[in-house]
């Protein structure tokens, strides 16, 4: 049997964003502290966490000393720079672990794994240079999406294409940096499915919800997705052999495309995801402390679903509707405590609670 974390142990995490917030409110309810590394000042984790480091990736010092300070480290976004995981990973385990990470940092590794494993992406191409842009759209009657391998989010770093677009202008559209090219796929729903994945290599995940994207970010995830029984099953499936071929400790997003052809893998997202927000109030154990256990060898909670439920991101000037939803029956709000509202920035959450179907 693994063994699990003792109480009062200190869980170390990279990143202070909201999901490091959120992840530190749950480890408390366990009876853990959280330390947060963060570069940037004033992060919203560091309103609830025990402990926090503002120090950049790059300072080797401080990375030392935040390690020497926790039993163990996990992250909440999947663009730490290597080195300093490799400074942290000498004392202390990093979950999930290495291999998750450097996959979901290149998008030309992660569908190339994808699809050794037996998986269906979109078809795909590298692309280096302007020269190998305008030869596979030469080569393709189909539309398409330019993605950067590295970096890109919330639809930052891509180019949608049709045939005939000017490649050098597209190419420059993502600042020449090495990409690849997707054909666009025709789908009926965007879905993901939040799985864990413990110590013990025990798997659970949870219902896949069905989201809507705006401008490139999430606006709204709906549980229980318009799926058949069939094609959720298959969505589970799919995300819960993805973490055993990782090795996975911990939570991870899997999105996916309905096609008329069946399930396509979009992405992978090694941490909790956003998608995941509606087990807060959905289910008895959520996705922040579903990774809480994970991470320290608990066994993995019952993922059911209790209630049907639609989350909402609130972004950017959303945060003045607080008012109205604060009196809206049937909804729990989840803010970040982010002092300033800019266009695209998320700045909370809403769950819409109703008795399952």
């Amino acid at each position: 049997m693994t063994e699990m974390l003792r109480p009062g142990a200190t869980i170390g995490i990279l990143g202070g964003g909201q999901l490091g917030r959120m992840l530190s409110v749950a480890a408390a309810r366990l009876g853990y502290r959280c330390h947060i590394y963060e570069p940037a000042a004033n992060p919203p984790a560091g309103d609830v966490a025990h402990a926090l480091t503002t120090a950049p990736y790059a300072d080797r010092a401080a990375l030392a000393a935040f390690a020497a300070a926790v039993d163990v480290v996990t992250y909440e976004f999947e663009n730490v720079p290597t080195a300093a995981l490799d400074a942290i990973e000498a004392s202390r385990p990093i979950r999930p672990g290495r291999r998750a990470l450097a996959i979901s940092q290149d998008r030309l590794s992660e569908k190339t794994f994808l699809r050794d494993i037996g998986l269906v992406t979109a078809p795909f191409v590298a692309i280096d240079d302007r020269a190998g842009l305008a030869a596979a759209l030469a080569a393709t009657a189909a539309p398409s999406i330019l993605k950067t391998r590295r970096l890109g989010y919330d639809g930052k770093g891509q180019v949608r294409l049709s045939p005939g677009d000017d490649a050098a202008a597209a190419f420059a559209a993502i600042g020449d940096a090495p990409a690849i090219l997707e054909d666009l796929l025709d789908f009926s729903l965007e879905i993901s499915v939040i799985v864990a994945r413990g110590l013990s290599g025990a798997v659970a995940a949870y219902d896949p919800g069905e989201n809507l994207h705006q401008g490139g970010i999430l606006r709204r995830t709906t549980v229980p997705a318009r799926l058949s029984a069939a094609a959720h099953a298959d969505a589970v499936l799919i995300a819960g052999r993805i973490a055993n071929a990782l090795d996975y400790v911990g939570v991870m997003g899997v999105e996916l495309f309905v096609t008329p052809g069946g399930l396509v893998v979009n992405e992978i997202a090694p941490r909790v995801h956003n998608s995941g927000h509606w087990t807060q109030n959905g289910c008895a154990v959520d996705q922040f402390e579903q990774h809480i256990r994970a991470i320290a060898g608990w066994p993995l909670g019952d993922g059911a679903r209790h209630a049907d439920v639609v989350m909402e991101n609130l972004i950017g000037d959303d945060i003045a509707r607080i008012p109205a939803l604060a009196a809206e029956p049937g909804t729990a709000l989840h803010l970040y405590g982010k002092a300033e509202a800019r266009p695209g920035r998320k700045m909370g959450h809403v769950n819409r609670i109703h008795p399952r179907g």
